[in-house]
């Protein structure tokens, strides 16, 4: 019974990995509109407001994200909403006393592979949200618009359907 449990096992990860393979490429990271807010440099003040103003973003966005069902919907809403995210961070920055002010784009841009908790979003080009603020040459906050995983208010939850079928098969035996 072992045998054919690992046996069974094998097969369904290579089938995994088969299916993996196949299905990369441009129409799944095409689904993803992802979220740059660029500090204007590494101080730790720039910084600071960098975060400050992603607080402000999310919180301004989650509500007005929550009906969105697609990508498109998402950029439309984004794009809709441009001058008031825009008036908002650079209220941000004039009530921290900074002298510059932020751009927002949507655009199409090359990213290196990120990892958010268990979900990893290889290197290649992304529809994004880009928030320049000044300069934009320091540490950036990145997260993911569409599908929402930065603008639900909740902790988002991946599971791995091989690590769960390990768990039934072999127990959680630590």
């Amino acid at each position: 019974m072992k045998k054919a449990c690992i046996s069974f096992l094998g097969i369904l990860i290579i089938v995994v990995l088969i299916v993996g393979f196949c299905g990369k490429g441009e129409t799944a990271k095409t689904e993803y509109l992802r979220i740059h807010i660029r500090a204007n440099s590494d101080s730790a003040a720039d910084q600071s407001v960098k975060y400050e103003i992603k607080d402000k973003v999310v919180d301004y966005l989650t509500p007005r994200l929550k009906s969105v069902t697609t990508k498109e919907q998402a950029i439309s809403l984004l794009e809709e909403e441009k001058i008031n995210v825009n008036r908002l961070i650079d209220g941000v920055l004039v009530k921290n006393g900074f002298d510059y002010t932020s751009k927002i784009y949507i655009r199409n841009e090359k990213f290196p592979t990120r990892v958010y908790d268990d979900l990893v979003l290889e290197e290649g080009f992304y529809d994004a949200v880009i928030v320049e603020l000044g300069e934009a040459e320091g540490d950036n906050w990145w997260c993911v618009v569409y599908p929402p995983l930065c603008f639900t208010g909740e902790k988002v939850v991946y599971k791995s359907i091989i690590a769960e079928l390990f768990e039934k098969l072999f127990g959680n035996d630590e």
